[in-house]
């Protein structure tokens, strides 16, 4: 029990310092820069100590500010390294990990595996909400472990996951070709084979409807609060990732509640 508890806090403490991580990448592909190299202020470009390193907490005793130009501190450094730390700790809790020694390194690869594929969501959902865009240099290297993973770990079930690549991106793929890109883009159809990899046929039903249920609240909010008419582009990304999420924790247990509901 004890032990849980502190592999629990450590695994939280963990995506703290990997979201703080994040942020830094997030920043240094929207400019373009290389990932190598110490941490400074996006507005002053003064390197950072240490002592401004610590996730959300340096945050706090800053008051939000940089401590060389007094200069806000966009919120989305705290939120994210808050957010990956709390879905690292879900994720662990949620799908009952087994990390003692006698259960072998598997559980260990699988866990590595999702908190790996768990950093490379967070970054493309930030990057999409901001820029309407899912970098590929994030969506291909996980697509690829994606698929290599379960080459290795899940061979007797990759015609189930071709099947889940199948209706996920082309689904997406169909959209996308009718509207010639208006309703769609193209990196939705890409961001589907990662879904299909990861989540498996029927779980990846399960987070499209999520997606579309998710986008169609938000979509509805937006026209009313901020006026904006049914062209305006919204990306669909996050909310592919959101379902996702949701359905690699509780996909199982939501196909079971729907067939036990409709008495299927």
């Amino acid at each position: 029990m004890i032990t849980s508890i502190l592999l629990g806090i450590f695994v939280f403490i963990l995506g703290l310092c990997i979201g703080s991580f994040l942020n830094c990448y997030i920043y240094r592909l929207e400019e373009n820069k290389k990932i190598t190299g110490r941490s400074f202020c996006p507005n002053c470009k003064h390197v950072l100590s240490w002592m401004d390193l610590f996730p959300v907490l340096s945050f706090v005793f800053l008051g939000g500010k940089c401590r060389y130009c007094s200069k806000k501190i966009s919120w989305q450094y705290p939120l994210v390294e808050l957010a990956t730390g709390l879905v690292f700790l879900v994720i662990f809790l949620a799908l009952g990990f087994d990390l003692n020694l006698e259960a072998g390194i598997l559980s260990w690869v699988n866990l590595a595996f999702l908190l790996y594929i768990t950093s490379a969501l967070v970054v493309i959902f930030i990057y999409d909400l901001k820029h309407y865009l899912i970098p590929d240099k994030v969506l291909f290297p996980a697509i690829a472990i994606a698929l290599i993973y379960n080459l290795i770990f899940n061979f007797y079930l990759v015609p189930n996951f071709l099947l889940a690549v199948a209706v996920g991106a082309g689904f997406f793929l169909v959209i996308f070709l009718i509207s010639k890109g208006k309703w769609m883009g193209f990196g939705d159809v890409k961001l589907a084979i990662l879904m299909g990899f990861l989540l498996g046929y029927p779980n990846i039903v399960t987070a499209l409807f999520l997606a579309f249920f998710f986008g169609a609240i938000i979509g509805v909010i937006l026209i009313v609060k901020q006026n904006k008419g049914l062209k305006s582009e919204i990306p669909f990304g996050p909310f592919l990732i959101a379902g996702t999420f949701i359905a690699i924790i509780w996909g199982s247990k939501i196909i079971q509640w729907y067939l036990t509901f409709f008495q299927i």
